[in-house]
This record gives C-alpha cells, sequence and structure tokens, in this order.
C-alpha cells in the first residue's frame, strides 16, 4: 500500500513585511512596488509588501493585482469602503509575517532607500519601535509645519515620549509589537504612544528623507490637527482607564455626591437646631445651596452608574476591530 506523505510544505517565513496603507494612489503603486524591490534586492533582504486598499475608486486594486501576478512578494487587502489609516495599518500588521514590520505611505513621500537601515536598527540594536522624523518637510509652512510642530511639542509634553514626528509613515517594529497593538480609529497618530503604554519602551526615531510629493494630492485637511489633539486626550485617557473605568467616574462621582449629601445635611440640621431654638428661619428649598447639593448628588450619581456600565461594557466587549474585506491576495 502506497503511503501518502499528509505533511504540508513548509513555507519560508519573510524576515521583512512592509504594510503600505493606500487610497486612490493608482499613479504611485507601481513605482513605489518597483522601488521597494529594487533596493531590498540590492540588499538580500526577503520581504514581502502587503498593500492594503482602503476602498480606493480609482483603479489602484487592479494595479495590486497586476504586481501580485508578476512578483510572488506582493499581497493585498481590498476594503468594501474607506476605513481610514487606522483599520488599513491593523489589518496589515495582523497579516504581517514578519521578523521585523516597516509601514510607509503609498505617495512616494516615504523613501523606500530607509528600509533597510530601519531594518537594521530592529534586528541589531533591540528596538521595539523606530519611528521616522521628517527633519526636512516639503510641505506648507503654514498648513502643515507650523501646526505639525505645536502637535508633536504637544504629544511629547503630554505624553513624555520624546520623539520629534508622531505622526510620520515610515515606522518600523519588531513583529510581534505590530501584531500586539491595537490602532483602531484615527489611532495611527499615536502608535509610539500606544506601544509604549501596552509595555514595549524601547521607543527610538531616525531622521529620514521626505520628498515632495510626486502624483495626486494630499487626503488630509487641516482639521486632522483638530482630530489629532481630540484623539491625544482620548488615547491618554484610554491608555488610563481603558480596563478600569470605575476608577475616574466611581471617584468622581463618589466626590460629587459626599459634597452634595453633606450641604444638605449641614441645610437639615441648620433648619433642625432654629426650629427647636424656635428661631424663625426660611425653608430648605429657598436656599440656593439646597439646589446646589441636589446637582451636585445626581451629577454624582451620574458619573458612578456610568463608571460602572463601563466597567460591565469592558468586560464584555468583542473585539471592537470589524472590517468587511472584499478580496486579498
Amino acid at each position: 500500500m502506497t503511503k501518502v506523505d499528509t505533511k504540508k510544505p513548509e513555507m519560508t517565513v519573510p524576515l521583512l513585511s512592509i504594510v503600505v496603507p493606500l487610497y486612490n494612489e493608482v499613479e504611485s503603486v507601481p513605482e513605489l512596488a518597483e522601488w521597494i524591490d529594487r533596493v531590498l534586492s540590492k540588499n538580500r533582504i526577503i520581504y514581502e509588501v502587503i498593500m492594503i486598499d482602503d476602498g480606493s475608486a480609482d483603479g489602484s486594486w487592479n494595479v495590486i493585482e497586476n504586481l501580485a501576478e508578476k512578483n510572488t512578494s506582493v499581497r493585498g487587502i481590498k476594503f468594501r469602503r474607506n476605513y481610514g489609516k487606522s483599520a488599513a495599518l491593523h489589518c496589515g500588521f495582523q497579516a504581517s509575517r514578519g521578523e521585523v514590520v516597516i509601514s510607509m505611505d503609498a505617495d512616494l513621500q516615504d523613501s523606500p532607500e530607509e528600509i533597510p537601515e530601519l531594518y537594521r536598527m530592529i534586528l541589531e540594536k533591540n528596538y521595539d519601535l523606530i519611528s521616522g522624523w521628517k527633519k526636512k518637510r516639503h510641505d506648507s509652512l503654514i498648513t502643515k509645519k507650523i501646526p505639525s510642530r505645536l502637535f508633536n511639542w504637544t504629544a511629547r509634553m503630554f505624553t513624555g515620549i520624546k520623539i520629534h514626528d508622531f505622526n510620520c509613515g515610515l515606522k518600523a517594529y519588531r513583529g510581534d509589537v505590530a501584531r500586539s497593538i491595537e490602532i483602531y480609529g484615527e489611532m495611527h497618530r499615536y502608535i509610539p504612544i500606544i506601544a509604549e503604554r501596552a509595555g514595549f519602551r524601547q521607543i527610538g526615531e531616525k531622521a529620514v528623507v521626505h520628498q515632495k510629493r510626486k502624483y495626486g494630492k494630499s487626503k488630509y485637511g487641516f482639521g486632522r490637527f483638530i482630530k489629532g489633539y481630540l484623539d491625544l486626550m482620548t488615547i491618554s485617557f484610554i491608555s488610563r482607564f481603558d480596563k478600569r473605568p470605575m476608577h475616574v467616574f466611581g471617584t468622581l462621582g463618589t466626590l460629587m455626591f459626599i459634597v452634595g449629601f453633606a450641604m444638605a445635611a449641614y441645610l437639615g440640621i441648620s433648619k433642625l437646631i432654629a426650629v427647636a431654638n424656635h428661631i424663625t428661619v426660611r425653608l430648605v428649598t429657598q436656599s440656593p445651596y439646597f439646589y446646589i447639593a441636589l446637582t451636585a448628588m445626581i451629577i454624582g450619581t451620574q458619573l458612578f452608574l456610568a463608571g460602572f456600565l463601563g466597567e460591565l461594557i469592558s468586560r464584555s466587549s468583542a473585539d471592537r476591530n470589524v472590517y468587511l474585506i472584499e478580496k486579498e491576495i
């Protein structure tokens, strides 16, 4: 009887995964893929490129399919609609197989020439994460440079992480770091903060070349800086109280309720003492402090209930990162 070998052939796990989120970048994708291949082939680095089409409407997916047919190192994921850069990065990280993962934008403003050095820094210097620093930017002074510097300064002061450019798309990670961190909403700006809060504290940076945009136009407007500050407050709060919302809401609620109850008790006891001594005083409900006390107790109760509900949701919530993938190569 002939024995059948049921062992599956072993797959060569790539040492480097490059995650490229893109949205309507049909002109730049072929040039980027060719540039990456040229640089990494010259440096003899085994790699894969994972291109995540975030609901493009300009034929970008057709280009990715053609590239995948010609180059087995190219993989692709296509979303049914536009979910945003954070969703694309999250799916790309989860699909990655490399010991080192590098993320970069598809608009050719991030240079693939930086990849070998970032790759070496992760492997040889034991960094968890290396963030690119666009030291010399080819952007508008008013709409990009000044707001970006203010934003990064605020993020450094607020978080204590001393890097110059939180929002640079070119970053390198150890594979387990990229596949462990959770990115959602528009939190891609704060990946170093998310990683640091998750316990990956070996974070460095590298000055990288920032190139002028060659095709199309930027997908981000001035409003991203306003959203950035709001997201900074969100990530700071969530990183501290995500798993224990009762600690903040319950504490605030309890303190407000105690203050309100103490004020109400003082008014009530004062009224009883006055009555016992046959002193005529106005009704408790005529005092403005009564309504302040009542409001404080009501708000305190609501805050306490918010913390309690937050604890229930935190313990029972399922994975929030659910994206509808239409196709995958």
